[in-house]
């Protein structure tokens, strides 16, 4: 059955849920938080979201993404004096020891080792300010504009700095790698080393007691204050929430993702199909395209079709679904002529 595709262009703001008063609080005197679509990374809702401070921990995040896919993610890491007496939490390394890459990964971003994090950076990097380098380089690849690193652990340092939304996309980036999830995602890690037996709980307690929290990381320094971050999944529904500075972190990314959760939907914008798209051109979309939206979202997105030029009677074209001029969706459609 052939349909005919109507594109609309409207503009909308997102009407945000206030918070109660005991957490809106928790938004103000430099805290943040922000709620993204942990399929398409888009900022659902915010306070803050854009401004810059300390993340703390959730720096780790970045650091486990970047030394996985540095392609030194193998073999065993021999502790240096710098990595074993690196300040601040840790999982107890000692000088001289060889570990698993994958042990330390694990002791990252369960129990915030900064041991952890700089015996990973001098083994990717070269050394920590190597490995600081490749951080930051990442970020500006995946287009973070207002993060930079000075550290691989999220020690405090005044130019260590991100926001909620681009903390938010760490995550959001993050959580496409197979092995980040499997390790963030992990409610108890053991590892055995000779004689010797570990054994690690997730410090992110929404991991143990929500069922719709898949992973996460913890944060916290005296100048950050609480920071958390939440991937949570819920009937085909993907969040991410995150708060910088909020003492109530806990109950605050339960309620937002809840009130996220009752007030979106997936919404089937384009079912698959074949589409009359121009007199004499038809398009195939084989899968449909579900996007993530609020009521007043539904009738408003707009659909494009890019046919690229000088195609025979059959080649392939792109379909992009927008927003407000954001792009939430882009994908192949087969083009007849």
């Amino acid at each position: 059955m052939k349909r005919t595709i109507i594109a609309i262009v409207l503009f909308v703001s997102l009407v945000l849920t206030p918070l109660p008063t005991d957490k809106k609080d928790a938004a103000m005197g430099g805290s943040a938080w922000a709620v993204l679509d942990g399929d398409t990374g888009r900022l659902l809702s915010g306070s803050n979201e854009n401004l810059q401070l300390p993340i703390a921990s959730l720096t780790k995040m970045w650091t486990a993404l970047t030394f996985l896919e540095s392609g030194r993610a193998e073999g065993e890491i021999t502790i240096s004096a710098a990595a074993a007496s690196a300040e601040g939490s840790s999982i107890y390394t000692q000088i001289g020891e060889r570990w698993d890459s994958d042990a330390l990964l694990y002791g990252l971003m369960l129990r915030s080792g900064n041991d952890a994090a700089f015996a990973l950076a001098e083994h990717a990097g070269g050394s920590v300010d190597g490995f600081v380098d490749l951080m930051n380089e990442k970020a500006k690849l995946y287009g973070f504009e207002r993060t930079t690193f000075k550290n691989p652990s999220g020690l405090h340092h005044e130019e260590h700095l991100s926001t909620a939304y681009e903390t938010g996309l760490m995550l959001y980036f993050a959580m496409k790698n197979k092995e980040f999830r499997k390790i963030a995602s992990t409610e108890k890690f053991v590892y055995r080393k000779g004689d010797e037996v570990r054994s690690w709980g997730n410090k992110h307690r929404l991991v143990h007691s929500n069922k719709t929290v898949i992973a996460g990381k913890t944060g916290f320094t005296k100048a950050a204050g609480r920071t958390l971050a939440t991937y949570f999944e819920k009937d085909g529904k993907k969040l991410i929430v995150v708060t910088l500075n909020n003492g109530n972190d806990w109950n605050t990314h339960e309620y937002l993702a809840n009130e996220t959760f009752n007030n979106y939907d997936l919404v089937t914008v384009a079912k698959k199909g074949e589409y009359r798209i121009l007199p004499g051109i038809t398009g195939k979309l084989k899968k449909p395209i579900v996007l993530l939206l609020n009521k007043d979202e539904e009738e408003k997105v707009s659909h494009v079709i890019y046919i690229p030029r000088n195609q025979g009677k059959k080649g392939t074209g792109t379909w992009t679904v927008s927003l407000d001029n954001e792009v939430l969706a882009t994908t192949q459609v087969d083009i007849r002529k």
